[in-house]
């Protein structure tokens, strides 16, 4: 934990609040010695307090760092992790600084604990890392939104396709979400070449650019097929040379090195965490097969038949939970990520391009990709999504975040960008819930980061 310091004195939380106190270290104005702790991200003055904690009474274990403007934060996750089992972490930047860095639980069922280079599997919340690859593409001119995605992949004009921009692509309304349809068993994801030659075979199911429909697994290939033609590199070097290089972020991987596994958080199959409407629950198992023909056949706005077919290939459980999983880039599903690297990713986002000195995007291009591109009901998600340029809205558990926008995933991780407060916050676990885009876990973390925001920001007015 790190604390401001007011007239010499430490404004420090209360220790009790976070478990059982093992070991305290502090220095001033900078990390303490092999503590992890962010270096040159400090302001001057800074007590930096590291606490490791273990379980106690009961409760998981959290360790890290938090800046006392932000201890409702730290509250909330470890309420949490108390909740849950497995792991997991979450990491905030406000005006380029990390204010909050915290992880905790179990990383396996040997009860190993979730360390803090602890990197999970983050299912669709690997998207946002994709849609940002394109998005340097885009700002150096190589690549441009309206382009028909034929003039970068010419195989891709088959079965008029040959009007699809990336504008649809990353908006999710080229109509190619039915990947169930597309291939007939889920491993062919592990085939980079076949899925990219299954997709530009493909018909869409409706005429491009006038609906939306979530491409929850096929929007990796399709934006990434774009990535690879424009730059000459496989996605997952771009990203490596072009992202998490620059930026120094030692956890943000497309599919995980062999040489970084002893680090990653295996997943268990998701369950209920109980939050949520007890009736809801309930329907939801006894929607069948038989019930979504009949949404589909009184044209409902739920469809499980089209949340199927964009969802679930054939076989995915047997892909997505399986080793395999690592070997091969699936760029709308298997980035392996620490909640410090993909918040600092989005904090550069919301540094309108650039964070420590360092620039990548530029502040007009992080300004388009923020812009709302639909105000239309997602014919997969069910609800309006208010997609941008790759990403979509921001909710937290009272309201959206107008300027906000990022990238949630199946089971509970997610990170999002606010560029109006350069901010900027991450989570990521493995253990949760099942819908497409996560549970009440990052949506009750953003209450809290906004609130903190809100209450820092009072504090800073000048007093006449």
């Amino acid at each position: 934990m790190w604390c401001r310091l007011t007239n010499g004195c430490c404004s420090g939380v209360q220790l009790g609040r976070f478990g059982a106190v093992a070991a305290l270290d502090h220095q001033w104005g900078r990390s303490p010695a092999g503590s992890g702790a962010p270096t040159g991200l400090l302001e001057p003055g800074t007590l930096i307090i590291r606490r490791k904690l273990r379980p106690g009474g009961g409760q998981r274990a959290m360790d890290g760092y938090v800046h006392p403007d932000f201890s409702g934060v730290a509250a909330v996750f470890r309420h949490q992790l108390r909740r849950t089992s497995g792991g997991a972490a979450v990491a905030v930047y406000h005006r380029g600084e990390l204010v909050v860095d915290l992880w905790g639980g179990y990383r396996n069922d040997e009860g190993d604990p979730w360390e803090r280079d602890t990197v999970a599997m983050c299912f669709s919340t690997t998207k946002g890392l994709t849609s940002t690859a394109l998005h340097l593409l885009a700002d150096r001119g190589l690549v441009g939104y309206d382009d028909p995605v034929a003039n970068h992949w010419p195989e891709f004009a088959a079965n008029g396709k040959d009007q699809v921009t990336v504008r649809h692509l990353l908006t999710h309304s080229a109509g190619l979400h039915r990947i169930r349809s597309i291939i007939d068993r889920a491993d062919r994801m592990l085939d980079w070449e076949y899925m990219v030659d299954a997709l530009a075979r493909a018909a869409p199911a409706y005429r491009p650019g006038t609906a939306n429909g979530y491409h929850a697994l096929t929007y990796g290939w399709l934006v990434g097929e774009v990535v690879r033609r424009v730059s000459g590199l496989p996605l997952d070097e771009f990203l490596r040379r072009e992202i998490a290089a620059p930026l120094e972020l030692d956890g943000l991987y497309l599919g995980c090195p062999p040489e970084q596994r002893h680090r990653v958080a295996p997943l268990a199959p998701f369950g209920h965490v109980m939050i949520g409407p007890r009736p809801l629950r309930a329907l939801q198992r006894r929607m069948g097969a038989e019930f979504g023909k009949f949404l589909s056949f009184v044209h409902a706005p739920v469809n499980t038949r089209r949340m199927v077919n964009a969802l679930a290939p054939r076989g995915i459980e047997d892909v997505l939970w399986a080793s395999e999983v690592m070997d091969a880039p699936i760029p709308a599903a298997n980035g392996f990520f620490t909640a410090r690297s993909l918040a600092g990713m989005y904090a550069m986002i919301a540094g309108q391009g650039q964070i420590g000195g360092v620039r990548l995007l530029s502040p007009e291009t992080t300004e388009r990709m923020g812009r709302v591109q639909t105000w239309r009901r997602d014919l997969v998600l069910v609800v309006p999504m208010r997609w941008r340029l790759g990403y979509h809205m921001v909710m937290t558990t009272r309201g959206v975040i107008d300027s906000a926008f990022g990238h949630f995933g199946f089971g509970g991780s997610g990170g999002w960008a606010d560029p109006a407060r350069d901010l900027a916050v991450a989570m990521v676990c493995n253990r949760g819930t099942g819908t497409p885009i996560g549970d009440l876990r990052l949506l009750q973390l953003g209450t809290a980061v906004m609130e903190a925001v809100r209450a820092r920001k009072r504090t800073m007015v000048a007093v006449p």
